[in-house]
C-alpha cells in the first residue's frame, strides 16, 4: 500500500517554507502515529497522567533523520489541531539532542516551526524569540516523555533558523538516497 502522504512535498515550491504532517495535537495525551500498512493513524502510547504534548507535534514528509523517521517537528500556535492536518509552516530553529535507548545514542534533534498561511505571516522568526523560559520548558517535556519511555532525551544547544534548514536539507538528502518512504 502507497502511502496516504507519498505524494506530499517536504517543502512547499518556490519557498522555504515547509510541509508538516501533524500526528499528536496539543494538549493530547494519546500519542498518534501513522502506519503506512494500515493507510491510518494509530494509536501509539498514552502518555502518564500529567504529560500532555504542549504544541501539535508531526513530521515532515519526504525526510529521514538517524532515527530512520521522518524529522519531527513541534508546531508553535496557540490552537491544536489534528491528526492528518497539513501545515506549511516556517522553520524557526531546532533544540539539539541525543536520544539514548537500550545502550544506542543516536542523534534526534527537534524542529521548531510557527504555522504560515497567506492570511497568517508569523511574527516570530527565530527560536531565541521564544525565550529562555519557555525553551526550557519544552525540552523538560521531552525529556520527560522519553524517560516515561525507558529512553534518555539530552538536549545539548538551541539553534536557529539556518541551523534547522541545514538539518531539513540533509534529511531530505537521506531521504532520497534511502528511495524515499
Amino acid at each position: 500500500m502507497t502511502s496516504l502522504f507519498e505524494n506530499i512535498p517536504s517543502r512547499e515550491p518556490n519557498t522555504r517554507l515547509v510541509n508538516v504532517i501533524i500526528d499528536t495535537p496539543r494538549g493530547s495525551r494519546n500519542k498518534f502515529k501513522f502506519d503506512e500498512k494500515l493507510g491510518c493513524f494509530k494509536l501509539s502510547r498514552i502518555l502518564p497522567v500529567g504529560h500532555v504534548f504542549p504544541y501539535d507535534f508531526g513530521s515532515i514528509p519526504g525526510t529521514c533523520g538517524e532515527d530512520g523517521d521522518a524529522l519531527d517537528v513541534l508546531m508553535v500556535m496557540d490552537e491544536p489541531t489534528f491528526p492528518g492536518c497539513l501545515i506549511t509552516a516556517r522553520l524557526i530553529g531546532v533544540i539539539v539532542a541525543c536520544q539514548t535507548e537500550k545502550g544506542r545514542t543516536i542523534s534526534n534533534d527537534r524542529l521548531i516551526a510557527v504555522p504560515q498561511t497567506p492570511a497568517n505571516t508569523p511574527t516570530i522568526r527565530e527560536l531565541s524569540e521564544l525565550g529562555t523560559v519557555w525553551v526550557e520548558q519544552i525540552e523538560h517535556f521531552f525529556s520527560s516523555y522519553n524517560a516515561a519511555q525507558n529512553r534518555r532525551f539530552t538536549p545539548s544547544r538551541r539553534l536557529g533558523a539556518a541551523h534547522a534548514e541545514r538539518i531539513l536539507r540533509r534529511a531530505m538528502t537521506a531521504d532520497a538516497l534511502k528511495g524515499g518512504s
